[in-house]
């Protein structure tokens, strides 16, 4: 019968196994196509099309924005056809009332034009603004979601890259981009339509050179991105560099290593420095070269003119308006390759922006709170794999049984896979094979807030935030009453050096806790743990660097702490794991060894010679 059980235990949890691996397959293929479909033909409108989506909640500003922009890019171009008017119809036939009235029409044109221009800049920045927020909120969002898995393969720098000067470049973009290109194109037909209409035959001489110039721009175009790109991925090398020397500037330091570290910094700014100059290289042949072209423009038009004017074909205004539209036609051209310059990086950056968002998230909640899960009776491992890489398996066909109530203590050598079981557990990675089961539910099937609101951890490496000790304490429940934080930091003993602090609980906390020892450190987490009031409760190696005092303190507390809960105890430190119900010993990811201290020692096993290597009196 026995036999038969586990039989079918095996099956189904194949069963789950394969599901999840069909799961994750499909997800894959779902994932590569719609990339593929998406970014097919055009990676441009791919993006355009993923912007489009931070843009339409505010359509009414965009379309405020836009029409106010269109209507007025009619205003420039009107300038230099008044001018021609007061020059043919005015000034040359001495009409000094008409001319007065054309110079205050040509005034109130100049000033609708910087009431537009302020307008419509103010209305793109808000929507710059308001879109790029709620990109942050997006990325962040997906980050906290994401697994553990993900922020192993990717360093910090580069991800901090993603979530700032990246998304900083689509808001130059989204703010003072897409519009402004709008309003110069529909000011370029306008310039067009009104040269075409004053003397076609001249409009005809500044549009030859547009072919020229339109090829310019498309290979300026193509190099730039390239460019850009460069720009990008070595920022992100530059940015990963300096976070990880920064925050290990210490082990730099002890081991003397500055000259060899400066000359990595220096190569790695070398490709930097080198991405921009490539950058700067295009532009300055590229401004220059539209320049030349504009000079040529007017310089065929005044020779042109000038022979059409001494035939009485041409009249003095007719040529002064030319020679206004053309710096006016070449200015929005000037101004569209200056976008290339915003628009380029902001490609760049949303490609990586977004190919973060398109990372497969974790198993995270979406919705309402999920229901609490109550933890009743046992939580079982059966023939559990897994593996960080895809063939070093850390632990191999696990099966083991912690029962409500129960205090169990796994220990082993370093990589023997004891914080592996907490990991998986908790679910910060997913494993490979096998079936873990919380009362008969699938691990995955609970809902992953639900879970970890039933599991405290108190990791061996305390990770504190910049904050008040009172922020830290309650860190899980921020809405605790002061009376039951205070309570929970005199259970644990941690009241005697907080109150020492400057200002107590207010006491601000440095990043990561620097200015705090070790000890202290770990005294909160316990105080934490113990507001958090789990199920069950996880200590990770949790007195490993602490003094003997101080452990002696926490030994005190964990015995409160572990009262009425489920507990787990992961330890090198063998002396912190003798009055545990049951004592688990692994060996490469293998269960060796199971029963209480003296049932182990007696056996003379593995964790008999791990007691005498810390205990050689006991020989």
């Amino acid at each position: 019968m026995n036999r038969q059980k586990e039989q079918t235990t095996d099956t189904s949890a194949q069963e789950q196994t394969s599901k999840r691996s069909v799961s994750a397959k499909s997800f894959r293929t779902q994932k590569d196509e719609t990339l593929e479909k998406g970014k097919k033909g055009s990676a441009d409108w791919y993006i355009a099309s993923r912007l489009i989506a931070y843009i339409k909640p505010y359509k009414a500003l965009v379309a405020a924005s836009a029409g106010i922009t269109l209507a007025g890019s009619i205003l420039g171009p009107l300038r230099p056809y008044l001018t021609k008017i007061a020059i043919d119809d005015y000034i040359a036939h001495g009409d000094m009332k008409g001319l007065a009235t054309i110079s205050l029409l040509l005034a109130a044109v100049v000033l609708l034009d910087g009431i537009k221009q302020f307008i419509a800049t103010w209305l793109t920045q808000i929507i710059g603004q308001k879109a790029v927020f709620s990109i942050r909120m997006d990325v962040f969002r997906h980050l906290q979601q994401l697994p553990a898995r993900f922020f192993d393969r990717n360093p910090i720098g580069r991800l901090l890259t993603r979530t700032t000067n990246d998304i900083e470049s689509l808001n130059e973009m989204l703010s003072s981009g897409i519009i402004t290109i709008l309003g110069d194109i529909m000011q370029l037909l306008f310039i067009v339509g009104l040269m075409l209409w004053i003397d076609w035959q001249l409009a005809l001489v500044v549009l030859a050179i547009l072919p020229l110039m339109l090829y310019a721009t498309m290979m300026f175009k193509k190099r730039v991105r390239i460019a850009f790109q460069d720009v990008r991925t070595h920022l992100a090398r530059l940015n990963t560099f300096l976070q990880e020397h920064i925050a290990g500037m210490t082990i730099v330091q002890l081991f003397n290593h500055q000259k060899s570290e400066y000359t990595k910094h220096s190569d790695i700014n070398a490709d930097h420095r080198d991405a921009n100059i490539r950058t700067v290289f295009y532009f300055s042949v590229y401004y220059p070269f539209i320049e030349v072209l504009s000079s040529l423009t007017a310089g065929m038009v005044i020779w042109y003119s000038a022979v059409r004017v001494l035939n009485a074909d041409l009249t003095l205004g007719v040529v002064v308006s030319f020679v206004q539209y053309i710096w006016l036609f070449f200015r929005p051209l000037q101004h569209l390759s200056d976008r290339f310059n915003v628009i380029q990086t902001a490609i760049a950056s949303s490609d990586r922006v977004f190919r973060l968002l398109e990372e497969k998230g974790g198993e995270g909640d979406a919705g309402a709170e999920p229901e609490p899960f109550v933890f009743r009776s046992r939580i079982t491992f059966s023939n559990v794999w897994f593996a960080y890489d895809t063939d070093n398996w850390i632990l191999k066909d696990l099966s083991m049984e912690v029962r409500r109530g129960e205090k169990i203590a796994i220990v082993g050598a370093t990589g023997s896979g004891k914080t592996t079981i907490i990991n998986i557990l908790s679910r910060l990675y997913p494993y490979a094979k096998g079936s873990i089961r919380i009362d008969n539910v699938e691990l995955p099937d609970i809902a992953s807030r639900s879970l970890r609101k039933m599991i405290g951890v108190v990791m061996q490496d305390v990770f504190l935030f910049s904050g008040t000790i009172r922020e830290n304490l309650a860190f899980g429940n921020p809405d605790l009453p002061d009376e039951a934080i205070f309570e929970a930091a005199r259970i644990v003993g941690a009241d005697r050096f907080i109150d020492q602090l400057p200002g107590g609980y207010a006491y601000r906390v440095q990043e990561n806790g620097a200015g705090l020892s070790a000890g202290q450190k770990q005294l909160i987490a316990f105080v934490r743990a113990l507001l958090y009031d789990p199920q069950i409760l996880v200590l990770d190696e949790a007195t490993s660097s602490v003094d003997t005092e101080t452990e002696m303190l926490i030994d005190a507390a964990t015995a409160k702490l572990m009262q009425n809960r489920t507990s787990i105890i992961i330890a090198h430190r063998l002396s912190t794991v003798q009055k545990a119900d049951r004592i688990i010993v692994l060996h490469k990811g293998v269960i060796k060894e199971s029963g209480s201290h003296q049932e182990l020692l007696k056996e003379k096993g593995l964790y008999y010679k791990l007691y005498l290597l810390q205990h050689p009196e006991g020989r």
